[in-house]
């Protein structure tokens, strides 16, 4: 359904505008808010390095042959009604086509070279054009706008143009946060669905006002409204085929409004330009769930009884697969009908911290030093890992290389022993002056984000001197409850048997607990009683010779 505005009612939105803002002309005002063609973030460039995140618009494939192509064409004439009406009979159009030389050009490219192409698009748009037209809907805008996402890119949520432009609707930054998108280095809210498009809406609905016309709306979605103005003032033109016919807009620009038309024509009956058989993608449906900072995708996963993958393709808009640390509280996509189940599950949601390990080829030339700024990790640590006592390093030679992983898992339903022993893993740090979120996190060698998840800040950032904070960590370096008198497992926890944790034949009264200090390691310990680290190692059932501040040690009095 077309959005009808009268004129006296755009004339005061346009008037309205221009007095909040402080401009002099309509012309200026929308100049200044939409045309940033050559914005660029710094902060956002730098963040967008995932290659499976630049893939860049289908819509630009072959762009130098097409532009040729619509050279050939020639002059740009009006066309008249009579063949918009010929062109629309038997089937429903909310924006108004035309049939003439440019949009033959475009049917036959889709029909021929782009053939392959254009079927992919069609292919996609069974995914997303039932959300955006629901959208378009509320709003009160033609449906048939859905296709400017196609010309746009190609249906595709990764788009990413070499303008830096991004997403379904290929907004710009400046853009995209005018109308009220979230982009900064933790989620970029253009790749989002349902969000880029009530922003595209918004847009489109402010430049229809603006212009009153649909084409001329369009075209300055592409170029900047304050191109089309000037080019209709300077030529006393009111319509886009006429501004059209002037050397003035780049052919780029040109090409964007009888290529939408081309493409909603064919989509709407395929099968009349020889598309059959389109085997058109299942609508994207989810449900949403409430989360707090930091949260993986593999934790969101877990949570709704789904794999990592699927989360990641329903929350492209989120960068790091994680939920942003500086926000308290965050809607996550999840597989629709498993929102009962999440919620359910959350209170049960617990996090492990463990030590992986990946490996380094050693190459002649390069220094212990080297190595270890590379992995931010200490040469002690680097050399008793890879039980490195004396000598040289060979060419070729393999280094383990230690780091921290988070891992997360249920607890048994309903379990209270099992929650209270992940309780019993608490430490408690009262925050100091000068003291930030990161500088804890190293200090303890867990992720910023497990210390934001465990104690519900609304952000990194916000946290105070004497403020105190909860650690769950545990002996061996990870998070996992320690019950039972015989070992178990149960959805997934491994419980594990008191008698594990205590030497055999050991009274109680030789045993001692020593609390870890920063700067200990096994080392330094078994060398402060006299003892073998192996020894520690084995009383405390720990898995590495990584250890933590803060933890407990059971010593024996041998």
């Amino acid at each position: 359904m077309t959005k009808f505005h009268s004129s006296f009612l755009s004339l005061a939105a346009v008037l309205g505008v221009l007095l909040f803002s402080g401009c002099s002309t309509t012309s200026e005002y929308f100049s200044n808010v939409f045309h940033d063609q050559v914005e660029v973030s710094d902060e956002i460039a730098t963040a967008e390095t995932d290659p499976e995140m630049l893939a860049p618009p289908e819509t630009d494939s072959g762009l130098d042959q097409e532009l040729e192509a619509l050279r050939q064409t020639g002059d740009w004439k009006l066309p008249s009604p009579a063949d918009a009406e010929e062109e629309a009979a038997g089937v429903s159009f909310d924006f108004p086509v035309v049939h003439n030389k440019q949009v033959d050009m475009y049917i036959s490219l889709f029909q021929g070279k782009q053939r392959k192409i254009f079927t992919r698009w069609l292919t996609r748009s069974g995914k997303y054009a039932p959300i955006m037209q629901s959208i378009l809907s509320e709003e009160n805008l033609p449906l048939d706008l859905v296709y400017l996402s196609m010309i746009e890119s190609g249906f595709n949520q990764k788009a990413y143009s070499s303008a830096r432009a991004v997403g379904l609707w290929q907004f710009m930054n400046g853009t995209g946060k005018q109308y009220g998108l979230r982009i900064d280095s933790q989620i970029d809210e253009r790749r989002d669905i349902e969000k880029s498009t009530r922003a595209a809406a918004a847009y489109l609905d402010d430049l229809y006002n603006d212009f009153g016309d649909w084409p001329l709306a369009v075209a300055a979605y592409n170029a900047g409204p304050g191109t089309i103005h000037k080019g209709l003032t300077k030529y006393n033109v009111d319509n886009f085929w006429d501004l059209a016919q002037h050397n003035f807009l780049r052919l780029e620009t040109k090409r964007y409004v009888p290529k939408l038309i081309a493409a909603i024509l064919i989509a709407k009956e395929p099968e009349k330009y020889g598309f059959t058989d389109i085997d058109y993608a299942e609508p994207v449906q989810y449900d949403t769930l409430e989360v707090g900072p930091g949260l993986n995708f593999n934790a969101i996963a877990l949570l709704a009884d789904t794999n990592s993958d699927i989360i990641k393709d329903l929350n492209l808009e989120l960068k790091n697969d994680k939920t942003p640390l500086n926000s308290k509280q965050h809607l996550v996509k999840i597989p629709a009908g498993t929102h009962d189940l999440a919620l359910k599950n959350k209170d049960r949601l617990h996090s492990m911290v463990s030590t992986g390990y990946k490996i380094h080829i050693y190459r002649k030339k390069e220094t212990l030093t080297q190595i270890c700024l590379k992995y931010d990790i200490n040469k002690t640590t680097l050399l008793r890992v890879n039980d490195i006592t004396a000598g040289r390093l060979r060419d070729g030679q393999k280094l383990k290389i230690p780091y921290t992983t988070v891992t997360y898992q249920l607890l048994p339903e309903g379990n209270q022993q099992a929650i209270a022993a992940y309780r019993d893993n608490l430490i408690l740090h009262r925050i100091k002056k000068g003291e930030t979120i990161s500088k804890i996190a190293k200090k303890y060698n867990v992720p910023p984000e497990l210390i934001v998840s465990w104690n519900g800040l609304e952000s990194v950032h916000k946290i105070r001197a004497g403020q105190q904070l909860a650690l769950y960590i545990s002996s061996a370096g990870t998070v996992e409850p320690q019950i039972s008198s015989t070992p178990i497992v149960e959805d997934n926890i491994i419980v594990l048997n008191d008698a594990k944790k205590k030497a055999v034949g050991a009274p109680d009264n030789q045993i001692s607990w020593y609390q870890v200090q920063s700067g200990d390691s096994l080392w330094t310990i078994s060398k402060k009683f006299n003892i073998s680290p192996a020894k520690i190692k084995e009383w405390n059932n720990l898995k590495s010779n990584l250890i933590h501040p803060g933890i407990r040690l059971k010593i024996i009095n041998v």
